[in-house]
């Protein structure tokens, strides 16, 4: 009974994926995917010749949910989506964001099924590569084997951003380091490294850095106190580059706050042998 469950789970889930540029209306090249990442096409006319479902979503759709069968990898052409988990008592512990040029549910195909959910934060696109083709396109598409590998390393060292964050002992550390994270991947993406929009909520933020919803906001305070950023609701910028960066390599014990020496500034840093500890949102 419980195989039979899956199969048609399975099912649900390949038709929805398989029948998305059918149901839109939305598909292009193999070729256009290829170039989003980065890679030189040449004059491949399979690349040119093999067509790619895009599926649209507007902010809040689910583009897999976990424990769902792995139906299809997908490439971020635009937009922001959360990955998460949630615990069994509802909690929604937020794994990391992923914007374009990156690939979501690579994870899933040694499982068979999704172990994360994926929601778009905003107007979203994805290509849709079914994980039935994957292995035969690698094999028609050399250069599609090359981009995969890559953006699956990608997103795998962008994992550890998160073990990163979670290193440091004051919270005000670890949202540098997230903002600093988000300065490094818009600069890859040819965007300011300085001034970006914020997509996600201080609710995700917290619960992607594991301190409380309220801790962010102070956080936020401080940062903005000490000269590093400025703040305007999900607008930020950061106005002393150094700084911030400065302040990320704050790893064993709390910061207190930044004091004026000439043209840059230092972090004074309490040798306390009990660290600080923050709540954890619920």
């Amino acid at each position: 009974m419980g195989n039979i469950v899956r199969l048609n789970r399975a099912q649900r889930q390949f038709k929805s994926a398989a029948c998305c540029a059918e149901a839109t209306g939305h598909q292009s090249s193999m070729c256009d995917l290829l170039q989003l990442m980065g890679a030189d096409v040449g004059d491949d006319p399979l690349a040119t010749s093999v067509l790619v479902p895009i599926r649209i979503l507007h902010a809040g759709d689910t583009l897999f949910h976990a424990g769902f069968a792995a139906a299809a990898i997908y490439f971020v052409r635009s937009g922001t989506f959360k990955i998460f988990q949630t615990a069994d008592d509802g909690y929604e512990q937020v794994l990391g964001f992923a914007g374009r040029a990156e690939v979501l549910g690579f994870d899933a195909l040694c499982m068979g099924q999704y172990p994360t959910a994926a929601v778009a934060l905003e107007h979203a696109s994805v290509f849709v590569v079914l994980v039935q083709d994957i292995f035969a396109l690698a094999q028609r598409i050399p250069v599609f084997d090359r981009v995969l590998h890559l953006a699956v390393s990608r997103a795998l060292t962008r994992r550890g951003d998160l073990a990163d964050a979670m290193a440091a002992v004051a919270a005000e550390v670890r949202l540098a380091r997230f903002l600093v994270q988000l300065s490094q991947r818009a600069a890859a993406c040819g965007q300011s490294p300085c001034r970006f929009h914020l997509r996600m909520s201080r609710r995700d933020i917290a619960s992607h850095l594991g301190v409380a919803h309220e801790t962010v906001s102070r956080s936020f305070s401080a940062l903005a106190r000490w000269g590093l950023v400025r703040v305007d609701d999900r607008e930020v910028e950061i106005t002393d580059m150094v700084g911030i960066k400065s302040l990320t390599c704050s790893t064993r014990r709390p910061v207190d706050q930044p004091v004026a020496q000439g043209p840059r500034q230092t972090y004074v840093r309490h040798a306390v042998n009990k660290p600080m500890t923050h709540a954890v949102a619920g």
